[in-house]
């Protein structure tokens, strides 16, 4: 029954993130995950761990079997049985924590209120780094309309796990105890967010910015084909008409299906219209540099200080964090040959610096994401500056269909609005296209599988929040003082054990 209960909880986790976004699902999921192991062995454990992983990645992450099933070209069992080793692997990190979590034999309230805390953070960050990383569903995200929300400008996305843990902890501790004091810490986690959601980090500047973002709407089996690459641009060039007196015009992640060196005179002659019209326009493009290698680049054409396009754009960005099999494939010449989902197109792309500096946009400083580099919240807030005012982030997520697998990926977006309190601008091909203010609130967006622009007026911020500025040490250094306390607290009751054992 605890392993069927650990998968039911695991899957109700999803509920928590978006499109359901049923914020309190995340705690109940994480108590009755606490409760399921309390007392359990290390080895039982950890296979309740598994099967909470499994419960919440299948559910969660399920999503991906639509690229598999629709680009992959493979039979139906493998593709299931793929997407079935992905959510394996994944419930492997609940599974760690749980067993690691009941193999350290220690008192209750140190156990769930210290060690599961640091343990969660720190087996999330390897997930966010092993093999390129995946950081997806922390639980987090999950808050991001909830009330502890107002922890992410302080401590990020992961000081908000950080939270959940400890209020689930005390939560766990109070229910097998039956001490109402055991709910002391969870309350003063709550005092702490209600207080710090008063508190202004950044300032609005008073000034607003007329953007449009251009959703192309082009299916992604007709994209590259050779016979629609001038009705696609034409499209494109046709809704950017209509709105040359925005500020800034943004097409989506790759909106030009060629590569940038195959059509300077296009891009010059876009690049002459946006700066007659005094207005700067930002676009995805693809392209392979004199060596060979190809990048997956964001370039501004028309008023970014450049005056005038020449082949190669000065002002553009190359993706740095790219994503395993979509854009590059490891052991390429042996998976490769096995079927297409290991040669999907532009599949073998470099990678840019990991920090580089923003694009130009009519004055204003954008700091680029594309598509899968939003969820990696380092690296974007390492792409901030002082004179930032915005966060980009060009996706398509047409790869991916109706599933729920878009809407986490706003979600994600809207997050790293509110750790650095800077508005997010996201253009994607097919939805989900949204303005974002610095709260993490969406300002507007627009339906998906439409072809229409988004036209709205951000408005612009200054200042850093605590993020920003520190990024993730106060959660190191959490780690670190928990760990502290908890040789200190266990060599003091060895120590006074001893003393009783000798009288």
């Amino acid at each position: 029954m605890r392993i069927l209960g650990a998968a039911f909880s695991g899957a109700l986790a999803t509920l928590a993130f978006a499109p359901y976004s049923f914020w309190p699902a995340m705690l109940v999921s994480l108590v009755a995950l606490l409760l399921l192991i309390h007392g359990q062995s290390p080895k039982r454990a950890g296979y309740i761990g598994f099967f909470w992983g499994l419960g919440q990645f299948g559910t969660g992450v399920g999503w991906v079997y639509v690229v598999i099933e629709k680009f992959g070209g493979l039979p139906t069992a493998i593709g299931l049985a793929l997407i079935g080793l992905l959510v394996t692997y994944l419930a492997l990190f609940p599974a760690l924590f749980s067993y690691i979590l009941r193999r350290v034999q220690l008192p209750l309230a140190r156990s769930y209120l210290l060690l599961a805390p640091s343990l969660w953070l720190v087996i999330d960050w390897f997930r966010g780094w092993f093999l390129t990383g995946f950081p997806w569903l922390w639980p987090g995200y999950s808050q991001i309309d909830g009330p502890l929300a107002s922890f992410a400008p302080m401590f990020g996305v992961q000081g908000i796990t950080l939270a959940l843990l400890i209020i689930s902890g005390s939560i766990a501790i109070t229910l097998v105890n039956r001490k109402a004091s055991s709910l002391l810490p969870a309350l003063a986690v709550a005092t702490v967010a209600a207080g710090s959601s008063f508190v202004p980090w950044v300032q609005k500047t008073g000034e607003s910015v007329d953007v449009a973002m251009v959703q192309g709407n082009v299916p992604q089996e007709l994209k590259w084909l050779p016979s629609q690459r001038w009705p696609t641009l034409l499209s494109y060039q046709d809704l950017t008409r209509k709105n040359w007196d925005a500020d800034i015009v943004i097409w989506p992640e790759a909106a030009i299906p060629a590569l940038e060196r195959d059509l300077p005179d296009f891009l010059a002659r876009l690049d002459a219209a946006a700066i007659n019209n005094d207005t700067a326009i930002i676009t995805g493009v693809l392209d392979v540099n004199s060596d060979g290698k190809a990048y997956n680049n964001v370039i501004t054409l028309g008023d970014n200080g450049e005056g005038g396009y020449n082949y190669p754009s000065s002002q553009r960005y190359s993706k740095h964090h790219l994503l395993v099999f979509g854009e590059f494939v490891p052991f390429e010449d042996i998976l490769r040959p096995l079927a297409p989902l290991f040669n999907l197109p532009m599949s073998s792309f470099s990678r840019g610096d990991y920090t580089q500096s923003n694009i130009d946009a009519k004055g204003y400083q954008l700091a680029p994401a594309i598509c899968y580099e939003i969820a990696f919240s380092d690296q974007v807030r390492h792409s901030l500056t002082d004179e930032s005012d915005f966060i980009l982030t060009l996706s398509n997520d047409t790869w991916f269909g109706t599933s729920i697998g878009p809407h986490q990926h706003l979600e994600i977006a809207r997050m790293r609005a509110l750790e650095n309190g800077k508005p997010v601008l996201r253009a994607t091909n097919t939805g989900l296209t949204a303005a974002i203010d610095y709260k993490g609130d969406i300002i507007d967006q627009i339906p998906q599988f439409e072809t229409v622009v988004l036209r709205t007026d951000v408005p612009t911020t200054t200042g850093q929040t605590p993020y920003t500025r520190f990024g993730d040490w106060p959660l190191y250094a959490w780690i670190v003082l928990s760990g502290l306390a908890l040789v200190l607290l266990t060599r003091g009751q060895k120590s006074t054990v001893s003393t009783q054992s000798q009288q």
